[in-house]
């Protein structure tokens, strides 16, 4: 079975409303589908073998001006922002504002949206924080299953609404493989129906990020000096202490994604049922 995308396994609609029509064009029969995955996974083995500036460049020949960029703004984010931009100044930059980031983190955005010239898109959810955990509580106190839940709402379908407003058909990310034993495996092309999700970055190591960040006077986010690895909202975030992996750091060690980085091997509830 087809692994399921990010939008079908947390049970939103299959894929942005725009690119159903390119899944139909694709065809359903079992020859086509099995044209297509041969063809997929050529691809990505030809794309494992290129530089990120290289996968960059097969991205925006392939794909136009129907790619997107997203970034957390976190610790080591400026450099695929950096890269993407260098190519293509005016890619959309989706960042998911979930109401709950760091003042750094805000102030970060500002900082790197007036250096390199972002063409900043913020993603957030209908309701205002207060009135979120008026409505649902604070969810990431109620076990995996809340903060799952929490990601849903706040994180995953604010960016299905981005992908669907800018009508993209490739969505670049800055997951690394060495970040965490769940991006061990991943590739440098995953394919979500009709949404090509391209890791220009993927292989790169920590040493070749912050060598980047020197090459070019990038500033660093502001909480890497007070020790922190990964950034995201502030209630799941924290230091790095000696003894933790990197990992560790956020979502109280529960997990390491907050589900717009997976791609799930099992069926999705609708599909299940």
């Amino acid at each position: 079975m087809e692994k399921p995308s990010i939008f079908e396994f947390h049970g939103f609609a299959s894929s942005p409303s725009h690119l159903e029509g390119i899944q139909a064009e694709e065809g359903t029969g079992n020859e086509c589908k099995a044209g297509e995955t041969r063809e997929r996974a050529e691809t990505d083995a030809v794309l494992e073998g290129m530089s990120a500036v290289e996968r960059l460049r097969w991205a925006f020949e392939r794909f136009g001006d129907q790619v997107v960029v997203s970034s957390s703004f976190g610790i080591q984010a400026a450099v695929l922002l950096h890269l993407a931009t260098r190519l293509r100044p005016e890619i959309p930059v989706i960042l998911v504002d979930t109401g709950y980031l760091f003042p750094e983190t805000y102030r970060y955005a500002d900082l790197l949206t007036e250096r390199l010239g972002l063409r900043l898109h913020v993603a957030q959810a209908p309701l205002s924080p207060a009135w979120f955990e008026a409505r649902h509580g604070r969810l990431w106190e109620d076990g995996l299953e809340g903060l799952n839940r929490y990601n849903e709402l706040r994180k995953i379908e604010p960016m299905r609404r981005a992908l669907e407003e800018l009508r993209a058909r490739c969505w670049l990310a800055g997951p690394r493989r060495t970040q965490a034993k769940a991006r061990a495996e991943l590739p440098v092309l995953q394919w979500q129906g009709g949404l090509a999700k391209v890791h220009p970055i993927v292989d790169w190591s920590d040493t070749q990020v912050e060598a980047y960040l020197d090459q070019w006077s990038i500033p660093r986010h502001p909480l890497a000096a007070q020790g922190y690895v990964s950034v995201g909202d502030v209630p799941t975030s924290r230091p790095w202490e000696e003894g933790m992996l990197p990992e560790e750091t956020r979502f109280f060690g529960w997990k390491r994604e907050c589900g717009l980085h997976q791609h799930h091997p099992h069926p999705s509830p609708r599909e299940a049922s």
